[in-house]
């Protein structure tokens, strides 16, 4: 996994900047129940979409277990981030009416800790609003996509299926999804090579050394390099606390 201490000086810069993170806060809104007064932001990163997810009525609070990020998190919402791991959060039982994680469970070996913290401190009745399909919503048909179809990984941690599965054992169920565009995010050939051998794929490629490599080469080799392609699509969905 990436280094997001690290990660947190470019992160913004290389993941779609503000247009992707308005994009992902309005879908996050749009399936909050409008009851909702306090909402964990799970994974919060630099804070991008958390200072977005505001309405008025609504606490939100940010966590994230990478001290970089969190550093930057704070910065926008200054007493609102905590730094905190996922598996062992740092609030009582029942203590949100919602919690948001986009972009995490995809790069969890296992999302079903994860999930079972969210039921935890969640309130009988309200919502995870997690992505699901992570990776898949970067398959749009490109010839990208071709050159990595040999190298993809079988299973995603964050497929549906799993997710909805694992959330059922801790009295989470599916109510309601949406989708959002990935602004910013058709990616070039170039920049995809760049970002594979920055390790930025782990999730989605197993290749590894030389593999990468090769795949990295490929990739850069298509035409019109500089060229982006289509923006991929995200997955919403919204988990409900019974």
């Amino acid at each position: 996994m990436l280094d997001y201490t690290a990660e947190a000086a470019v992160y913004d810069r290389t993941r779609g900047g503000v247009p992707r993170a308005e994009a992902a806060a309005a879908a996050v809104r749009g399936l909050l129940p409008a009851d909702a007064r306090r909402l964990l932001d799970l994974a919060c990163g630099t804070g991008i979409v958390t200072e977005r997810l505001g309405r008025p009525g609504l606490q939100v609070m940010g966590v994230d277990a990478a001290f970089g990020m969190a550093a930057r998190a704070a910065e926008r919402l200054p007493g609102r981030v905590v730094l905190g791991d996922g598996t062992r959060l740092p609030f009582a039982a029942g203590a949100f009416d919602a919690v948001s994680a986009v972009w995490l469970l995809h790069l969890l070996p296992d999302v079903e800790p994860v999930l079972a913290e969210c039921a935890r401190v969640l309130r009988p009745g309200g919502v995870l609003l997690a992505t699901v399909d992570k990776d898949a919503g970067h398959n749009v048909g490109s010839d990208i996509d071709a050159v990595f179809a040999p190298y993809l990984r079988p299973h995603a941690s964050d497929e549906f299926e799993l997710v909805c599965a694992a959330a059922g054992r801790h009295g989470l169920r599916t109510v309601a999804e949406t989708v959002f565009p990935g602004h910013g995010q058709g990616r070039s050939p170039r920049t995809v090579a760049a970002a594979l051998r920055a390790g930025r794929y782990v999730s989605r490629v197993a290749a590894v050394g030389p593999d990468l490599e090769a795949l990295a080469g490929a990739v850069e080799s298509l035409p019109d390099p500089d060229g982006p392609r289509p923006e991929p699509r995200f997955r919403l969905v919204a988990l409900q606390r019974f």
